[in-house]
């Protein structure tokens, strides 16, 4: 999958850091992460790819609070996301998450999904519903917003979860096996719409891939194994 827009914006602000970090389950016998080190710059397209076991999906949720490192440094938008006050910041201003299989919320609409991350911040509703607007037709899903969840295609709910997490506009999003569950041509709609999104809202996405074309699309691909990030580009 060619990139020619591909640019550098290595200049940029590290807004996302893990150093030398270990972790390891089941009381230390299995190890996932040996000593990964990522750097993450503001509007940067970051690929973490390898196959699956590599620890590029607990690397992500290391950096997204979901889990805790053994040992290691981990700073995200000058913060440490393992404090729970921290954590909390990071969730509701500035991460935003994409789960490979969407987690939508089923008994709710397209337009409630995409709102829930700013109930929250005590958003006016009239705020919202703009935000809501916004985002949905942006993504072409403007039309499908009184819709519930089972109503959507794979690709129109990826889309959805994507709106979710841009709804408080965050400085870093974080997708795990985006496009995973997808067919070939939805799943590159639904990587140009991230990468587009690194480019005009200057957010860092890092984007866990096991499929080559999606990396190498990315400003900085970083390769997985065993365990430890080997920078490749």
């Amino acid at each position: 999958m060619n990139n020619p827009e591909r640019t550098s914006s290595r200049r940029g602000e590290i807004v996302a850091e893990a150093t030398d970090i270990w972790k390891s389950y089941d009381g230390g016998r299995v190890e996932v992460l040996r000593g990964a080190s990522v750097r993450v710059r503001e509007g940067e397209l970051v690929a973490l790819w390898g196959a699956s076991g590599s620890g590029k999906s607990t690397l992500l949720h290391l950096l997204g609070g979901l889990d805790t490192p053994d040992r290691g440094t981990l700073r995200v938008c000058g913060l440490d996301p393992r404090g729970e006050r921290e954590r909390l910041t990071l969730r509701r201003h500035l991460l935003g998450y994409v789960f490979q299989l969407h987690n939508l919320v089923p008994d709710l609409t397209v337009e409630e999904n995409i709102r829930l991350p700013a109930l929250a911040l005590g958003a006016s509703a009239k705020a919202m519903a703009a935000r809501v607007r916004e985002l949905a037709e942006r993504v072409g899903l403007g039309h499908r917003l009184a819709h519930r969840v089972q109503d959507l295609s794979g690709g129109e709910r990826q889309r959805a979860a994507i709106c979710r997490a841009l709804m408080n506009s965050p400085r870093v999003i974080l997708a795990d096996e985006p496009t995973g569950s997808l067919d070939e041509q939805t799943g590159e709609t639904v990587f140009a719409l991230l990468r587009e999104l690194a480019r005009s809202q200057k957010a860092a996405v890092v984007l866990c891939t096991h499929e080559r074309r999606y990396a190498e699309a990315c400003d900085q691909l970083l390769r997985m194994r065993a365990g430890r990030v080997e920078e490749t580009r």
